[in-house]
């Protein structure tokens, strides 16, 4: 019932911005096991692609509320990104983080514990940070779409 309201409010169900969001998770993987290079062609395709279908979908569809829909995409894929680097974490970093400082003589397994936290909440920011920046785009689009569209008399 409550996700029913939900879906209702934005116009599009939640659902499908899950999977919407795991559009941007190949890119991901791909990264984190070291298939792709940052800055390749790939990894750019990889990047913008589902940005720019997540911005096309939520504009085509006339979402009711397209910033806080792609805010959602944005917070969803932050959580698979976020994921994904803990099931890659040891393939993608090849050794072992040792913090500095009044850390620096702290277990391996506490700063472990502390850097993976800190990587966790920086990949659901990244995320919201990416789904405030289409959101940002994808409403400034939605409104030219209303604004230069012609209306149709309901008579």
């Amino acid at each position: 019932m409550f996700i029913q309201k939900i879906n209702n409010y934005l116009g599009v169900p939640v659902l499908t911005l899950i999977v919407l969001s795991l559009l941007g998770v190949p890119r991901v993987i791909l990264h984190d096991l070291s298939i792709i290079e940052e800055g390749s062609v790939v990894n750019s395709i990889l990047v913008f692609a589902p940005i720019i279908i997540w911005i096309a979908y939520i504009v085509l569809k006339n979402v009711n509320k397209p910033f806080l829909s792609l805010l959602l995409i944005g917070f969803f894929y932050g959580i698979f990104l976020a994921i994904v680097h803990q099931i890659l974490w040891n393939v993608a970093m090849d050794t072992s983080i040792q913090l500095g400082g009044n850390f620096s003589n702290l277990p391996q397994a506490v700063s472990n514990i502390i850097v993976r936290t800190f990587a966790f909440f920086s990949g659901v920011t990244t995320g919201i940070i990416v789904g405030a920046i289409t959101g940002a785009v994808g409403s400034l689009l939605n409104f030219v779409k209303k604004r230069f569209t012609p209306r149709q008399n309901k008579d």
